[in-house]
């Protein structure tokens, strides 16, 4: 039987990778706009507006795609505005059936108005937190630097993370556009997380190559990788089949590093050229540690179910496979060990339990 989506969205999910500044509803964007007296969107009109977000971002390139936070940011400069994103963002993911989630995004990109770094991220946890109080979505922020950006701003984001991982914060991100950008520019920044015992996930393997990904775990210390899609440069394939693996493939499969796939977004974004091609199907046979994740859900115009049911349709998964990749997230989240176990015994295996149950009936 075909998984539907909306049976899909009645499943227990966990999301990892998901930009707070790339997911705003665009009614939301325009009243905003409004209220801030920004003056740039291109329309007025919701409907006309989403569009406008998804057309930008699905021209194949990394940079286009890029181009619609200017909006998105630009009306993001205020405590309220800030804390109404991350509360709207948990009232999506409860009607998503999304159970646990770690939003991330760039504080740099909402000073423009005058505000600080520390009110930016602050305003961003109130938000989650009203979220969560009122949509019961346990939640996890993540803090991007740039790199594209100078390390030294790397450094002031990462000690940043380090001091609200109190309040929610949960670990330390290096974004934007990979080539001619290294990582390793950027290790003063991962060195001091390293050494305060701090979590770390980066952008690496969507527009650049698997150069990218060794810097990340080799200089950086990533404990996972988001996207990773060029990884496959590092194995030797032959009519679908892996014959070999480099050292960088091996020592990712050996080590357990969680990559973050984002099929859609990789489409918009050419890092594959479409669907069929993107190597999620090949990381998934031979067993890497994998997640399904939106990325950017208005730039790409999805939802996770929307994730999930491109991944049934594409590669043939099954209700088991969804349980395996949900759990496989919720194993490498930045959260302690003990509320992960939570997550996954009292949430995550019973809600598939009771899907799976749901499905025999319905075949009946």
């Amino acid at each position: 039987m075909k998984l539907k989506k909306d049976y899909l969205r009645t499943l227990p999910k966990v999301l990892l990778h998901d930009h707070l500044d790339g997911g705003l509803r665009p009614k939301t964007v325009i009243e905003l706009a409004k209220d801030t007296s920004y003056k740039k969107l291109p329309t007025t009109d919701p409907a006309e507006l989403a569009k406008w977000f998804h057309r930008g971002a699905t021209r194949g390139s990394l940079p286009l795609f890029l181009e619609g936070f200017e909006h998105t940011c630009g009306v993001m400069q205020t405590e309220e505005s800030l804390e109404r994103v991350a509360c709207e963002m948990l009232e999506d993911m409860k009607n998503d059936g999304v159970v646990y989630v770690e939003t991330r995004f760039a504080p740099i990109f909402h000073t423009s108005k005058g505000l600080h770094l520390e009110t930016v991220v602050k305003s961003v946890l109130k938000g989650l937190e009203k979220g969560k109080k009122d949509f019961g979505v346990q939640y996890g922020l993540i803090l991007c630097a740039m790199r594209n950006m100078d390390p030294s701003l790397s450094q002031e984001i990462a000690e940043l993370a380090v001091d609200y991982r109190a309040h929610g914060v949960v670990g330390f991100d290096l974004a934007g556009e990979e080539g001619g950008f290294p990582p390793k520019k950027h290790v003063e920044a991962f060195h001091y997380i390293q050494r305060e015992n701090f979590n770390i996930t980066v952008h690496a393997g969507e527009a650049f190559g698997k150069e990218s990904i060794w810097q990340a775990i080799q200089w950086c210390g990533a404990h996972r990788i988001g996207h990773a899609t060029r990884l496959i440069e590092d194995m030797r394939i032959k009519d679908g089949e892996l014959l070999s693996m480099g050292t960088l493939a091996q020592y990712v499969l050996d080590k357990r590093i969680p990559l973050e796939i984002c099929l859609t977004s990789n489409v918009h974004t050419g890092a594959v050229r479409n669907l069929a091609e993107h190597p999620f199907a090949l990381y998934y046979r031979y067993k890497f540690r994998l997640s399904l994740n939106t990325d950017d859900r208005l730039m790409s115009n999805i939802t996770l179910t929307d994730e999930y049911h491109a991944a049934v349709e594409t590669f043939g998964l099954k209700i088991e496979d969804l349980e395996k990749l949900t759990i496989n997230a919720m194993k490498s989240a930045f959260i302690p060990y003990k509320q992960r176990i939570a997550i996954i015994y009292n949430i995550l295996k019973p809600g598939f339990a009771k899907a799976k149950e749901k499905l025999k009936k319905e075949e009946k």
